[in-house]
């Protein structure tokens, strides 16, 4: 090597990496580029530009885990080469996937645990995508024996978030959803009722709404739907949107019916990465018997190796989150869930009973009846000096994001905050959000604000975070 080439490597490798040719100019953002970087240089490139994101342990706002065992870390990396779809090459990475599906039966009281049908999914929006598909086809197979059309199906649910809103409109499926009302934010019995009709795939209760966080009677609806079909012969099945939920009740609320205990309950999706306790890109759907499960949505592939059922809508994605939730499982067991989750229960309670006595708000949801969080509105008749997408934004010069939107339909007119608590979400950062609440008050009063800001110039929101 020559001996200008040596110390052309040598100054590369002494340069700090400020001072190195590579951050002297702006990389290239738009365009593919020309030439190789030095990786040191480019992570600290990126490393540099994601710090102008959010503290993601300090958005309230998502009901997503933010927090993880070191354990977890090093498991995810362990797996981070490996496909979840290839069984045959990761037999092992698939059995632990099965293993969490019959847990998860057993958890959720399914009456055959060890053959119940289920699946991990990149989430629960994918899972409740499979749930809603085997409603629609049994629905129209059924509708097929009876000679009758196929044209016109229908699916009843409270507020749902995005994720059923997709499913209808991408499977053609009118979406009958039960609007809010003053004194009623979510689903009842008798408003499912009025809905029913012989084109009805299902009712989709969730488990924690998330405008709201409450969770809707299932029990109550199920027992209405027996009822109906005493009187009229309709037997319209239930799937159980448990994205939050499902990962809630079983430990903290153990004699609360929602799952397969009731025998129209039919499918149920769930988050693993919401109160599951799993990296962010897990989810999963069970279903109640294998009849439940059309044969017609079962794919079988033999070019990974081995000839292999699959019914999931995404084909390649990671393992790594499968592994994880499978360590959760193991590590925290029944009596772990419960204690976590109940240290959530108990920190949203004290921070919603600190709030209501702050004074201008309207305590909606207190972490009681629901998942572990809580929501408020302002109250009203009086001019505050400034509306919740106001005090959103304040908090954000702390870096606290905390979710203020509106309601959707018949209550538009309420405007709403929200705050997940999650594993991660102790009560000293209960208590330092609280204080920068009084100081946003405080300042308010010193500050009213002359021009409110609207939720389309706050931003808006997205209810399914």
């Amino acid at each position: 090597m020559a001996l200008h080439e040596k110390d052309s490597v040598r100054e590369k490798l002494l340069d700090d990496v400020y001072a190195s040719s590579d951050l002297s100019v702006s990389m290239p953002k738009y365009k593919f580029p020309k030439q190789e970087h030095d990786p040191r240089h480019v992570y600290q490139v990126v490393h540099d530009e994601l710090m102008l994101d959010g503290n993601s342990r300090q958005n309230l706002a998502t009901f997503c885990q933010t927090w993880l065992e070191p354990e977890v870390h090093a498991l995810m990396d362990e797996c981070v080469d490996k496909n979840m779809i290839d069984k045959d090459e990761y037999p092992q990475t698939a059995e632990l996937e099965a293993r969490c599906v019959h847990m998860l039966a057993d958890l959720w009281n399914s009456p055959d645990a060890e053959n119940t049908l289920g699946c991990s999914t990149t989430g629960s929006s994918e899972a409740a995508m499979l749930g809603g598909m085997a409603l629609k086809w049994n629905w129209r197979d059924r509708m097929k024996k009876l000679g009758k059309p196929i044209d016109k199906p229908n699916m009843i649910c409270g507020p749902v978030q995005v994720c059923w809103h997709k499913f209808a409109r991408y499977w053609d499926i009118e979406l009958r959803e039960i609007p809010m009302e003053k004194g009623r934010l979510i689903m009842n019995a008798e408003e499912v009722i009025k809905r029913c009709d012989e084109n009805t795939i299902g009712v989709v209760p969730t488990l924690g709404v998330t405008f709201t966080c409450q969770y809707e009677p299932v029990k109550e609806v199920s027992d209405a739907l027996d009822k109906l079909q005493e009187e009229t012969g309709l037997d319209i099945p239930i799937h159980v949107d448990g994205a939050s939920g499902g990962f809630i009740a079983p430990f903290v609320d153990p004699d609360l019916e929602w799952d397969f205990r009731l025998p129209r309950v039919k499918s149920i999706n769930a988050s693993g990465h919401k109160y599951g306790l799993a990296p962010l890109g897990v989810g999963w759907i069970m279903w109640r018997n294998p009849e439940d499960l059309p044969k017609d949505l079962i794919f079988n592939v033999n070019y990974l190796g081995g000839d292999m059922p699959t019914f999931a809508l995404n084909f390649s994605r990671p393992g790594g989150q499968v592994v994880a939730q499978y360590y959760n499982f193991l590590r925290l067991g029944r009596e772990g869930y419960r204690k976590i989750h109940q240290a959530c229960y108990d920190t949203a309670q004290a921070v919603s009973k600190k709030l209501g006595e702050m004074g201008p708000f309207e305590i909606i949801y207190d972490g009681k009846g629901g998942i572990p969080a809580l929501s408020w509105s302002l109250k009203e008749g009086v001019d505050h000096g400034f509306t919740l997408y106001d005090l959103s934004d304040r908090l954000r010069s702390r870096g606290w994001q905390v979710a203020a939107y509106s309601m959707p339909a018949n209550r538009e007119d309420l405007v709403i905050m929200r705050i997940l608590i999650r594993h991660g979400v102790s009560r000293d950062l209960g208590d330092l959000l609280l204080a920068d609440m009084q100081r946003s008050l405080d300042y308010f009063k010193r500050n009213p604000v002359t021009t409110p800001l609207t939720e389309v110039e706050a931003g808006g929101y997205s209810h399914g975070k």
